[in-house]
């Protein structure tokens, strides 16, 4: 039997195509992806359970010391709260950034024994296009990313709950949202991986209680 077409698949390969899907959160100075620094990114890792179920890994993050020339848009800086010139931020440049966050992503691709990572995102092009940004701007080789292949949670809350803001999809979906605490990476991807986990979750424990209901009927 191909598992890999089989929607009751219980390893992460076999569910998800070979791709195991990672949260990625970014805030930045602004909206272009381009033009805008990059200052802070959070990956969320998820992995199966032997029921078939989701569980996100504990996040991996890093400050990031804005690109020479980028432009920082002080409203952004409103919304974030950041300070890109805290002397203990700690912050990285964009390619040891990257390398910080890219090791912990393969090392998960490697122990779910998928080939690739793909992004999961609320409003995922975002983070998407600040990501492959970063990227094209270090010339990185070992992106674990798919380059434009993302799961959105905005459109799958809206799917699953009618909720497209993350605050409120979140709260729908049973996962606790602070508001105070929006807008850091490491919180927002925290969060979006609970949501997106839930989401495939609810799939999954429907597949079981049908899986449960033709066993009671044959019996």
């Amino acid at each position: 039997m191909d598992t890999t077409s089989n929607s009751t698949a219980t390893t992460m390969a076999a569910r998800f195509r070979g791709f195991l899907p990672v949260i990625v959160d970014v805030e930045t100075g602004g909206f272009d992806a381009e033009r805008d620094a990059l200052l802070e990114i959070a990956v969320v890792s998820i992995r199966m359970e032997p029921s078939g179920l989701l569980v996100p890994d504990p996040p991996v993050s890093a400050n990031v010391e804005p690109f020479p020339g980028a432009n920082i848009d002080p409203r952004s800086l409103e919304i974030t709260g950041i300070d890109p010139d805290h002397p203990f931020r700690g912050a990285l440049p964009e390619r040891q950034a990257l390398d910080h966050v890219f090791n912990a992503v393969r090392e998960a691709v490697k122990r779910s024994e998928c080939q690739r990572a793909v992004l999961v995102g609320h409003n995922a092009a975002f983070d998407l296009a600040f990501l492959n940004a970063a990227v094209r701007r270090v010339g990185h080789k070992r992106n674990p990313f798919h380059p434009f292949s993302c799961f959105d949670t905005a459109t799958l809350g809206g799917l699953a709950y009618g909720q497209t803001v993350l605050s409120k999809a979140a709260i729908a979906a049973g996962v606790p949202f602070d508001t105070r605490e929006a807008h850091s990476a490491i919180y927002d991807a925290e969060r979006t991986a609970e949501l997106f986990c839930e989401i495939v979750n609810r799939w999954r424990r429907l597949e079981l209680a049908e899986g449960d209901m033709r066993t009671s009927v044959t019996v």
